[in-house]
């Protein structure tokens, strides 16, 4: 399906909201409970200062098709008709807490935000089942991982010019596999008979 990607993208979301929220540290910045007003946004770190918005950017950046997995067959999902190979993607998130410069120690509580979500991911760095969100969710085929993204410098220096804006503290995520099936099934009769060929073994050293 297409929206797979989005789906994606509100599971990984949700999973980290629920994190910060029930967080003894952080659930007075993250839960509207505790009176938090932070939150964890798909949005880029300048849309969300446009919407005085603070809390997490979780910005896909990037989707890059999965060479591995593109060639996989398709599925017959009856005698008649036959799933056509999904499309493989992995997306990359660069995920960047955001604090408000004027907030009381405000570097420490990016630092502070940042090592729970990367606690997160790395105890749970995968999803399935109650796990998925959107129209992900009572899908039992799907699986996710999530896995942190070593970056240089230079790569790390091209995201942020992309925003034309300063760096600021943050890490990327590769997320996998997500597949977008196609909503259409294909027809095909199933196999009714199958022709051996048949051919003599002739001795050539007889024939001289």
């Amino acid at each position: 399906m297409f929206t797979a990607i989005v789906a994606t993208s509100q599971t990984i979301r949700d999973f980290l909201t629920a994190e910060l929220q029930s967080d003894l540290n952080l659930r007075n910045f993250f839960n509207p409970v505790f009176g938090g007003t932070m939150v964890v946004s798909l949005n880029t770190p300048d849309e969300m200062e446009g919407l005085n918005e603070e809390g997490v950017s979780l910005w896909l950046y990037r989707v890059v098709r999965d060479e591995n997995l593109v060639n996989a067959p398709p599925t017959r999902t009856s005698s008649m008709q036959y799933a056509p190979t999904p499309l493989p993607v992995k997306l990359h998130y660069m995920v960047t807490p955001l604090v408000a410069r004027t907030t009381t120690a405000a570097a420490e509580l990016k630092q502070t935000v940042l090592g729970k979500l990367l606690l997160a991911l790395y105890e749970h760095p995968r999803f399935r089942g109650p796990d998925l969100s959107g129209d992900f969710t009572g899908d039992l085929k799907v699986e996710l991982t999530a896995r942190m993204e070593t970056m240089d410098a230079d790569n790390i220096a091209r995201v942020w010019e992309a925003l034309e804006r300063s760096y600021e503290l943050s890490v990327s995520y590769e997320v996998t596999v997500v597949a977008l099936r196609p909503e259409t099934l294909d027809t095909a009769a199933p196999v009714q008979q199958v022709q051996t060929p048949v051919s003599v073994i002739v001795n050539t050293e007889e024939l001289v």
